[in-house]
């Protein structure tokens, strides 16, 4: 973490009055519709949207200027815009020499990304790559926004320092309507990792392994909190393949078929010597597990906070009980540690949200009185008496400068860990669409106008090159596996480029074809650079 902590600097409100918004490797149109409608109440007061994603996505067709990339090359790209701001002395130099710290070091990285290189390796014409550049350079106020488009990489982390880098070179960091900001792809993703569902941090981003830190939880909880960092989800199934890992309690979540590599996942799953899954429902991990724990809905069926990506923490209500012998995550967990020889105390929920204020500062200010009378707080709120910060890092503008300066990161292109050969020639790349979420577990088992199975989107220049018609059935081949698939030919798809959902897992396992080639910063699979070949499959002769 560059600045200290995992949420995004800007608030909605900011992207409705911002001047220039970067959209990279997001198609928020779908996959996070809520901040989309900010987004365009900000095109329609003026903003400027320009979209970076291999394919020409929904969201793109909003957008000025759409630089359509090669999956992969993104550090390319990046490090080209900051290249070309350097060159045309564009750069916010009183900013740079303020708040910032490591600027020669990155002058000199990103001294070799010249358009003409940037246009070879991402495929972007140069003029548009400078277009860019000077835009955002020269904006009152610029937002970057960001998804697994960045992050589903074997250098997802690197690919986030190149954006952010770019934020550093401008000054479009720590003012109002301009901001650095990941898009969470569910409504509680920044609230897990707000309250420590990280492997090096405890709640409020505190890190672990900080002795003054971790003491206060020592203290609280009355045991001592380990004082290592713990896996990452990949590193745990590494760890099982060790055999060090031999017990998993799974809690919301599918890993059978949400892993990149599915094949390997369930090998390793199989052989746990013990597995508990708490769920919703009864996912395919669950029907490997030794117990289930069946969970409530979390949104109607039991009391709560969640945060969302604009840092905002809002209250949940408990709205009907939950069916049959489902119970509240909360209980369950509280009820485990009790059998287990260990009473962690109230299991009511504004108690447990009390104990996380006693122990984080960001939060020391949200109680639940304020939740409901302001409908929410935005983190860091540091007492009863704070508003909640619109945006974060604002101390980098403040004279003497508070604390310590924020280090550009440099990064070099390192392309896809699986290469395109003649064998495999052709690019697949995976994401969501606006009526599914991830393995379909929560939206499969309803019926949606807009849905319609999995299919291998593919450009309409490569179906004419392989002969191929709308909803011919194919083989599609990687590496690691293969699946059969109906063809769906589509516009916004460049040659050499396919796309698919991991949506309809039990039609079509799509995590049979793609890569566990993982990030080792973050833990993240490489799930939107895939090579594959296509074949056609004869025809069935009628009988």
């Amino acid at each position: 973490m560059v600045f200290g902590a995992g949420g995004g600097t800007s608030s909605y409100r900011e992207a409705e009055e911002t001047d220039l918004i970067l959209l990279w490797g997001s198609n928020a149109r779908e996959t996070h519709p809520i901040f989309f409608h900010h987004l365009l109440k900000g095109i329609h007061n003026g903003a400027r949207l320009y979209t970076v994603d291999p394919r020409r996505t929904s969201s793109a067709e909003w957008a000025d200027v759409w630089l359509g990339l090669d999956v992969g090359s993104d550090i390319a790209l990046a490090n080209a815009v900051g290249r070309e701001i350097i060159a045309a002395g564009l750069e916010d130099r009183a900013f740079i020499d303020h708040a910032t710290e490591g600027f020669e070091a990155y002058t000199a990285t990103v001294e070799p990304y010249t358009l003409e290189y940037a246009e070879r390796e991402s495929g972007v014409p140069a003029d548009a790559i400078r277009d860019l550049a000077h835009a955002y350079a020269t904006a009152d106020r610029a937002m970057i926004c960001w998804t697994l488009g960045i992050t589903e990489h074997h250098n997802a982390v690197d690919n986030v320092l190149a954006l952010i880098n770019l934020a550093l070179l401008t000054g479009h960091v720590g003012t109002y309507g301009s901001g650095i900001n990941p898009l969470r792809g569910q409504n509680n993703v920044q609230g897990g990792g707000d309250m420590g569902a990280l492997p090096n941090r405890l709640p409020g981003f505190q890190h672990v392994e900080n002795n003054d830190l971790r003491a206060k939880f020592d203290r609280t909880w009355g045991v001592a909190v380990p004082p290592h960092r713990g896996w990452t989800l990949s590193e745990m199934f590494d760890a099982m393949e060790r055999h060090e890992l031999t017990t998993v309690y799974c809690i919301g979540e599918n890993p059978l078929q949400s892993e990149a590599d599915q094949t390997r996942a369930r090998h390793l799953l199989e052989g746990l010597e013990f597995l508990v899954v708490q769920d919703l429902f009864l996912t395919k991990t669950a029907e490997l597990a030794d117990v289930v724990l069946p969970a409530s809905a979390a949104w109607a069926e039991a009391e709560g906070t969640v945060t969302n990506s604009e840092r905002r923490v809002q209250r949940v209500r408990k709205a009907l009980d939950p069916p049959g012998d489902a119970r509240d995550d909360l209980w369950i967990i509280y009820e485990l540690a009790r059998r287990m020889g260990y009473d962690p105390g109230s299991s009511a929920a504004e108690d447990v949200w009390n104990e996380v204020r006693s122990l984080s500062p960001a939060h020391a200010g949200m109680s639940y009185a304020r939740l409901e009378e302001l409908g929410g707080l935005q983190w860091p709120c540091y007492d009863e008496a704070h508003p909640g910060e619109l945006f974060l890092h604002s101390r980098l503008w403040e004279d003497p400068l508070p604390g310590r300066r924020v280090p550009f990161m440099p990064t070099e292109h390192d392309p896809p860990v699986d290469k395109l050969t003649d064998e495999f020639p052709i690019r697949l790349t995976t994401g969501r669409r606006l009526d599914s979420y991830n393995t379909g577990v929560q939206t499969a088992g309803y019926t949606s106008p807009l849905r319609r199975g999995e299919s291998l989107d593919i450009s309409p220049e490569d179906a004419h090159a392989y002969g191929l018609a709308e909803g011919e059935r194919v083989c599609v081949i990687s590496r690691r596996g293969r699946v059969e698939v109906p063809v769906r030919i589509d516009e916004s798809l460049r040659p050499g480029l396919t796309f698919m959902t991991l949506h309809f897992q039990d039609d079509v396992a799509t995590n049979l074809l793609t890569i566990d080639a993982t990030d080792p910063k973050s833990g993240t699979a490489e799930f939107k650079a895939t090579a594959i070949r296509i074949e056609k499959l004869e025809a069935t002769v009628p009988a």
